[in-house]
C-alpha cells in the first residue's frame, strides 16, 4: 500500500451525526445517515480523521492558544510590533500590559478556548456515543484503536480548557445525561478525566503504523500525558509518561550547527526522528501564514515582522562550546550607543536557529534590521506603520522556511506539536519534584545535543536550569507564557515594575554601525494575580445557571 501521510481536511463534516453547537440537540443534521456511517470502517475512519486540526488548532501556527496566536508575546522574550487597538498584534501589548485592569470578557476573549474548545469535545463524545451504539459492527481490535483515537483527543481537548481554569465543566459520551445547566467539576476531577483518557490511548494505540505515518501513536499519547501531567502536579505520572516514551526508540537530531537543529522542526516523513506528534500543512490547505507574518520585512516590504525576539531573550543564550554569558554591559548605553559588533557569533546554535540578526545571512542577502536598512527598524508606538519592520533590531527565524520566497503562496511547514526534546525536560522537572535521579542526565542531554557542557546541579540551581533550558529549547513553540502561569512566577516577573522588553536601534555610518539599547515596550509588563485562572466567558455564565464567574474577576 502506498505510504499515507495525514493532511486531514475536516472531513467529518460530511458524517458526523450532527453538526449543531448545542449540547441538548440530538437532532441528526448529516447528508449520511447514521447508519451508513457506522456500517464502513473507512467512513468512521473519516469521521476520526475529522479531529486531527485539533491538532494545529492550539499551536503556534494558528489562534487557539491565544488570539494573536504567541503566547510568548507575553513575556520577556518576544515583542509585538503594532500598538493599534483593535487588531491582534496591538491586541497582544494590551494583555501584556493590562491597560486600564484586564476585564473579564477580555481576557475571555483572547485566550477564548472555551467555546471552540467545548464544540470539540462535543464532537468527540458524539463519535464514541455512536461507537458504543453501533460498535458491534467492528472487531475488538479495531473498535479499541477508534476509542483510542478519540479519547486521546478527548483527553487533548480538556488539557487545554484546565491549564487554562482549574474548574471546568465534564462532559463524557453519554450524551443521554446531559443536562442544561451543570457546575463546575473540582481540579481533581478534571485531571482524572485527561490522565483516563490520555492513558488510555497510549496503553491501546500502536507505537507505529505502518501505512499512516501521522495517526497518533501511543508515543505520542504517553508524551502529552507527560505534559498534562506537569500542569495537574502528578510528578510520577508525568515522569512514568516520559519514561515509556523513551522506550520507543525517538532520536534528538544532530544539533551542533544551527542547520542540523533546525531539522528538529521538519516532518517525520523527512526523517525528523525527534517530532512525536506533527500536523502537515499542504499549498491547496490547509496551511498556514508564519512565514508571512514573522518573515524580515526585507523580503516582502508590506508584511513580516509580527513580532521579533528580545534583547533579553537573546542575552539568554551562552556562548558556544563553552557555555556561560556574554557580557552585554557594553551594548546596554541608551545615549551614545557603541559601535562595538554584539557577541552574534560566539553564540551556540540555537540561537542562531533561532534569531536573525544585523548582518546574519539570509536567503542569500545579509539582513540589515537598522534604520533605513532593506529589513528597516520602527519605533515601538511612534504610530506609522510596520511594513514588515522590526522594534528590536531583530527577527524570529525559528521554524522559518527559507526557501519560501513565493509570497503569492501559503505556508506548508509542520506543526511539530510534541518533539522528543520537550518530553526530556518534562521527565527532568518531574524528576526534580520527586526528588528522584535524572534530571541532570537529562539537562546534559538537551545542552550535549548542541555542544554545550553541563556540570551537575542541585537544589534551587537545578530547578533554575530546568526552567533555563525550557525556556531556550522550546522558545517560540507556546510553552513558556504557561510555564510561567504553572511556575507561578509571572506576577512577579511581569510585576508592572522594570518589566519591559529592550532591544537594539541599529543605525548605520560609513562601514560602522551604532547598537543603542531602546526600551521597547514604552510601559511595564503587567500579569495580575487573577490570570492564574482565566474567567469564564460570558457565554457560558449567560446558558448555564449551575455557574457562576470566579471572585476575582467579579
Amino acid at each position: 500500500m502506498k505510504k499515507k501521510i495525514i493532511n486531514i481536511v475536516l472531513l467529518a463534516a460530511t458524517v458526523a451525526m450532527t453538526g449543531c453547537n448545542d449540547w441538548l440537540d440530538m437532532s441528526p443534521t448529516n447528508k449520511v445517515s447514521e447508519k451508513i456511517v457506522w456500517s464502513d470502517v473507512n467512513y468512521v475512519t473519516q469521521y476520526v480523521n475529522g479531529f486531527y486540526p485539533y491538532i494545529s488548532r492550539y499551536g503556534a501556527f494558528e489562534t487557539g492558544d491565544s488570539q494573536v496566536g504567541l503566547t510568548d508575546g507575553l513575556t520577556e522574550t518576544l515583542k509585538f510590533g503594532s500598538a493599534t487597538p483593535g487588531t491582534n498584534v496591538g491586541f497582544a501589548n494590551i494583555i501584556a500590559f493590562a491597560e486600564g485592569g484586564l476585564a473579564a470578557s477580555t481576557a475571555a476573549f483572547h485566550f477564548g478556548a472555551w467555546d471552540d474548545t467545548y464544540t470539540r469535545i462535543r464532537r468527540v463524545n458524539e463519535f464514541l456515543y455512536g461507537l458504543k451504539k453501533y460498535g458491534s459492527n467492528f472487531d475488538g481490535d479495531t473498535y479499541k484503536r477508534f476509542e483510542a483515537e478519540a479519547r486521546f483527543f478527548r483527553g487533548f481537548l480538556y488539557f487545554q480548557l484546565l491549564k487554562r481554569t482549574p474548574e471546568v465543566i465534564l462532559y463524557n459520551e453519554d450524551l443521554l445525561a446531559i443536562t442544561e445547566n451543570k457546575a463546575l467539576s473540582t481540579e481533581e476531577e478534571g485531571w482524572n478525566m485527561v490522565e483516563s483518557d490520555l492513558s488510555y490511548a497510549a496503553k491501546t494505540l500502536p507505537a507505529k503504523w505502518d501505512n499512516e505515518a501521522g495517526r497518533i501513536t501511543s508515543g505520542a499519547a504517553y508524551a502529552m500525558l507527560s505534559r498534562a501531567m506537569l500542569y495537574a502536579k502528578r510528578w510520577q505520572s508525568a515522569k512514568t509518561a516520559a519514561e515509556e516514551v523513551f522506550k520507543l526508540g525517538y532520536v534528538l537530531m544532530p544539533g551542533k550547527t544551527a542547520a542540523d537543529y533546525a531539522k528538529a522542526f521538519t516532518s517525520m516523513r523527512d526523517g525528523n526522528t525527534e517530532s512525536i506528534l506533527e500536523y502537515n500543512y499542504l499549498v491547496g490547505g490547509p496551511n498556514h501564514s508564519w512565514d508571512k507574518l514573522f518573515m524580515p520585512g526585507g523580503d516582502n516590504t508590506t508584511m513580516g515582522g509580527r513580532a521579533t525576539p528580545t534583547q533579553e531573550m537573546v542575552e539568554s543564550y551562552e556562548l558556544a562550546t563553552t557555555g556561560g554569558y556574554p557580557d552585554w554591559t557594553p551594548w546596554h548605553n541608551t545615549t551614545t550607543g557603541t559601535t562595538d559588533t554584539p557577541p552574534y557569533a560566539q553564540l551556540e546554535p540555537r540561537f542562531h536557529a533561532s534569531v536573525l540578526y544585523n548582518g546574519c545571512e539570509w536567503k542569500g542577502r545579509a539582513l540589515e534590521p537598522y534604520v533605513s536598512g532593506k529589513d528597516g527598524y520602527a519605533v515601538y508606538d511612534d504610530g506609522s506603520a510596520l511594513n514588515g519592520r522590526t522594534t528590536t533590531g531583530y527577527y524570529l527565524r525559528k521554524m522559518l522556511n527559507e526557501g519560501y520566497t513565493d509570497y503569492s503562496k501559503a505556508c506548508t511547514q509542520p506543526w511539530i506539536a510534541i518533539r522528543l526534546a520537550e518530553v526530556i525536560l518534562n521527565h527532568a522537572e518531574a524528576c526534580y519534584m520527586l526528588g528522584a535521579d535524572g534530571a541532570n542526565d537529562d539537562l546534559r542531554q538537551i545542552r550535549e545535543r548542541v555542544g554545550l557542557p553541563y556540570s551537575n546541579k542541585s537544589g534551587e540551581a537545578l530547578m533554575a536550569a530546568i526552567r533555563q533550558e525550557r525556556k531556550i529549547e522550546l522558545y517560540c513553540e507556546g510553552h513558556h507564557y504557561w510555564d510561567m502561569r504553572r511556575w507561578k512566577l509571572a506576577h512577579t516577573a511581569y510585576s508592572g515594575q522594570n518589566s519591559r522588553v529592550h532591544g537594539l536601534k541599529i543605525e548605520k555610518q560609513g562601514a560602522e554601525f551604532i547598537y543603542t539599547y531602546v526600551d521597547c515596550d514604552r510601559k511595564d509588563r503587567l500579569f495580575e494575580e487573577k490570570l492564574y485562572r482565566i474567567p469564564l466567558p460570558e457565554t457560558e455564565l449567560s446558558n448555564n445557571s449551575a455557574v457562576k464567574q470566579f471572585p476575582e474577576w467579579l
